[in-house]
């Protein structure tokens, strides 16, 4: 099994664990394939993604094309390769037919959802949107339906109520790693047995955009609540305040009635109406600031009932 040569394709910080369980359970890594490095910062300098950052650390050999469906390149150094097994983790791009089909035990994905549920680009925001209670890791098949592969194995994780996108992703990304080192050695045996999905279930998730961060006053608490977990720490959950955007990074539902938006307290504690019940703020952004309490942010901004988020 330690002679399997797995090429490993994946670009963002979920991804990192996945990789370096393959190379610490002694898998051969001929190559890396990961995203073009991007801009970033003010200075939009080039920066590295953490696959080929993490990679590179390994002492592996990267290979960062622009584009996947017609790069006779890399289908070059591939068939050079000639890998037993791909292994994929949130790397950003559909996969054509022909890369699918090159290696002799196919092509498997870690995805962060128990499919058929969430599949798409943002499972992990979609479960804490919907308020799910739990959600887990999925290692399948790829074909060239979106997320529409066989499964091979599945993992549940708790969704906590302090959880956000970002610690739950950290949680997943570490499952993911795990139940994809159990899984490989049964699937290349041929123990495990693939199971078909059930279609008629499946749900989907688009790409989160920063609009998407906007809230709506008008929705209840317990949405509102939701959507704060949900897009921290990106793009986060934002409203205005005296005209200046604020993000709100904690929050939770409390009694409460008011118009949507209204401060109905401002002494000890900072709470806001919402369509249906309020919302107690514990952690706010001002626009260009640090983090700070809302009982920080009443003193700072002299915060009073009947100011107006909007």
């Amino acid at each position: 099994m330690d002679r399997l040569k797995i090429v490993f394709m994946g670009t963002p910080d979920f991804a990192v664990p996945s990789l370096k369980a393959l190379k610490e359970a002694g898998y051969e890594i001929p190559l890396v394939i990961t995203r073009p490095d991007k801009p970033a910062g003010r200075g939009k300098r080039l920066k590295p993604p953490p696959v080929k950052v993490e990679a590179e650390r390994l002492g592996l050999k990267v290979y960062q094309p622009e584009r996947i469906k017609d790069n006779e390149e890399l289908k070059k150094i591939l068939e050079e390769i000639s890998p037993d097994l791909i292994v994929v983790a949130a790397y950003g791009k559909i996969l054509p037919d022909w890369l699918l089909k090159l290696p002799g035990y196919g092509v498997i994905n870690v995805h962060a959802s128990l499919l058929p549920r969430y599949r798409g680009a943002s499972p992990i925001q979609a479960a804490l949107l919907n308020g799910e209670k739990k959600t887990g890791v999925t290692i399948m098949k790829v074909i060239p339906e979106l997320d529409a592969g066989d499964i091979l194995s599945q993992r549940e994780v708790e969704i906590r109520e302090e959880d956000n996108a970002q610690t739950l992703h950290d949680r997943l990304a570490q499952v993911g790693a795990e139940l994809l080192i159990e899984t490989i050695p049964g699937f290349i045996r041929g123990e495990i047995e693939p199971r078909p999905q059930n279609h008629s279930q499946a749900t989907y998730c688009p790409k989160i955009t920063k609009e998407m961060g906007r809230i709506d006053w008008e929705r209840s608490a317990g949405e509102i609540f939701n959507m704060v977990r949900a897009f921290t720490p990106w793009p986060g959950a934002f409203t205005h305040h005296r005209g200046k955007m604020v993000k709100l990074t904690e929050v939770r539902p409390v009694e409460g009635k008011g118009r949507p938006g209204e401060v109905i307290e401002a002494g000890r504690r900072l709470v806001v109406a919402t369509g249906e019940g309020a919302l107690e703020i514990l952690k706010i952004k001002p626009e260009g600031r640090k983090e700070i309490g809302g009982d920080e942010f009443i003193r700072g901004y002299r915060v009073r009932a009947g100011d107006t988020f909007e």
